[in-house]
């Protein structure tokens, strides 16, 4: 018997397909990463690392949060985190998957009702799947779609609460959400709005706040926002009232029996949240970039409303994607293709991705060659 028959025929299909994942080291520029504005490898974060350590902070935790793995690095983090982002309470998981997991397996409870974007994030969906309330996709940022769910499910008998679940912006398409009109539904329908800021913080918003702004501070809203992308670590943030955190505590499997996130992590994050909201220069940068690859891709068919740092350049078939791909990775760009089922079936794409590891000339030789292996591409 070959116990291995099932995995090798569905790795198969992958290939067949063109869809099959490996992994592979970045070389050339970077246009894949998430480290926006390029703290990852910056002296900054790695001065403040050894300076921890000099001066005795822990690089493993020992524990989880309940048994013995609470460290000063970690309440200091989080009392940081929710006086910056101003709400009265916070708490750091190791992964932003991990937050939103965690989030959607804990609070939503029997009786309520989950309303998530159709292009939420798949820990969301991990997350919905291991709690106890019903959920169902709304038409990607439809508010229209979203109130005739609501009116429905009421209308329907539905008296649980009401947990609306968005990205401030998008990943794979860069646009972002009307959080304005969202809140406004919210507080309407007594609902809860959970805003995922995965990648808008440090590079939206006042001191770097991302993009909920004001709305972050309301009391039926809570806000996950990543370590690993623009703050240049690791792990993820959620901002809440103070009698949910109480609740994850007690509640929370992922957060009650997992080892907790590194004392060392947790001083960076502070330490990086602090800087980028100190220097401003580091978000003005980027958005030259975004602007100047507006420019230089001015013929790609751009939605009105991309203005982030995310470019998406959709080309329909995956192996038009991975063939063009491949081509600007021989040239020395690091771009990846993002094909189905990370994104729908037939909108494979390029994700350029403008962080600070790159330049402006980087940014325009790059144009110059997606245009001639698009034509390429198309010719063959």
């Amino acid at each position: 018997m070959d116990r291995f028959k099932p995995y090798r025929d569905q790795l198969n299909a992958l290939e067949n397909a063109g869809r099959q994942r490996r992994l592979s080291v970045p070389d050339g520029r970077d246009f894949s990463s998430n480290d926006y504005l390029g703290l990852a490898h910056s002296p900054f974060l790695k001065e403040a690392a050894q300076t921890a350590i000099a001066n005795g902070i822990a690089h493993g935790s020992g524990g989880s949060r309940l048994l013995g793995g609470h460290h000063p690095a970690h309440e200091a983090l989080e009392d940081f985190a929710a006086c910056h982002y101003g709400a009265e309470a916070s708490l750091f998981f190791g992964s932003g998957f991990a937050a939103n997991t965690a989030l959607f397996a804990t609070l939503p409870q029997t009786g309520d009702f989950v309303l998530h974007d159709a292009l939420i994030h798949a820990s969301v969906h991990d997350g919905m799947k291991l709690g106890r309330a019903a959920f169902k996709p709304f038409a990607h940022n439809d508010c229209n779609a979203l109130e005739r769910e609501i009116r429905l499910w009421r209308e329907s008998g539905g008296t649980g609460t009401i947990w609306i679940a968005v990205e401030s912006l998008y990943s794979m398409d860069g646009d972002q959400a009307p959080l304005a009109d969202l809140a406004r539904i919210a507080d309407t329908h007594d609902a809860m709005l959970v805003i995922d800021e995965a990648h808008a913080v440090g590079v939206f918003g006042d001191r770097g706040i991302g993009l909920s702004g004001s709305i972050g501070y309301q009391e039926n809203v809570v806000v996950l926002r990543t370590c690993g992308k623009a703050l240049g670590g690791e792990g993820g943030l959620l901002t809440m009232p103070n009698i949910l955190r109480d609740f994850f505590i007690n509640r929370a499997r992922p957060f009650i029996f997992s080892t907790a996130p590194s004392p060392l992590t947790a001083h960076l994050a502070q330490q990086a949240i602090a800087h980028i909201a100190d220097n401003p220069s580091l978000r003005n940068t980027l958005a030259g970039h975004v602007a100047h690859a507006r420019r230089c891709f001015d013929d790609l068919s751009l939605a009105e409303q991309q203005d982030s740092q995310i470019f998406p350049v959709i080309l329909g078939e995956d192996r038009l994607a991975m063939t063009v791909a491949t081509r600007l990775q021989d040239r020395g760009f690091d771009v990846r293709a993002i094909r189905p089922p990370t994104v729908p079936t037939g909108t494979a794409r390029l994700r350029i991705s403008l962080t600070l590891n790159v330049s402006q000339d980087d940014i325009r030789d790059l144009a110059a060659e997606l245009h001639e292996a698009l034509a390429m591409a198309r010719a063959a």
